[in-house]
């Protein structure tokens, strides 16, 4: 897709289907996020947490899957900096991730006359529609050849 190809008020879709288990949150954890309420049930139970809950950081490479699946730029999906990045409630063992994409805005470059930028919102969910993250940002989008 192009430039072109969206307007504002568009949302894209993911179906979701990305599982979320326990011992993937402690390897993703282990190797990028080594803190005991991503590594370990008992120490998760004494937390802010409650329980065992995914990094954030793995809640948003799944969403980042979801995105190159479910947004089709030509020339793949180049962040162009984010307003927003949060996650309202933690990712848990057994969660289902889906994904919304929403076009916020769209803006021709000034200085670039052949690209632009796509403002959108990502929401990612879990299986009970609760949001596990949400970002706004911008991404890259070349317009069409002429």
């Amino acid at each position: 897709m192009f430039l072109e190809d969206f307007e504002v008020g568009q949302v894209f879709r993911h179906p979701g289907g990305e599982a979320v288990t326990a011992d993937a949150i402690k390897q993703f954890a282990g190797q990028f996020d080594p803190q005991p309420f991503h590594l370990d049930e008992a120490a998760a139970q004494q937390s802010f947490f409650r329980g065992l809950a995914a990094s954030g950081w793995h809640t948003a490479g799944l969403t980042m899957r979801m995105l190159v699946d479910t947004l089709h730029i030509h020339g793949g999906l180049i962040g162009a900096g984010f307003e927003e990045f949060r996650w309202p409630r933690p990712t848990r063992p057994g969660d289902v991730l889906r994904l919304e994409v929403e076009v916020l805005g769209i803006k021709l470059s000034q200085s670039k006359p052949l690209q632009g930028f796509l403002y959108h919102r990502v929401t990612t969910y879990n299986q009970h529609d609760e949001a596990v993250l949400v970002m706004t940002g911008n991404l890259l989008a070349p317009r069409r050849p002429q």
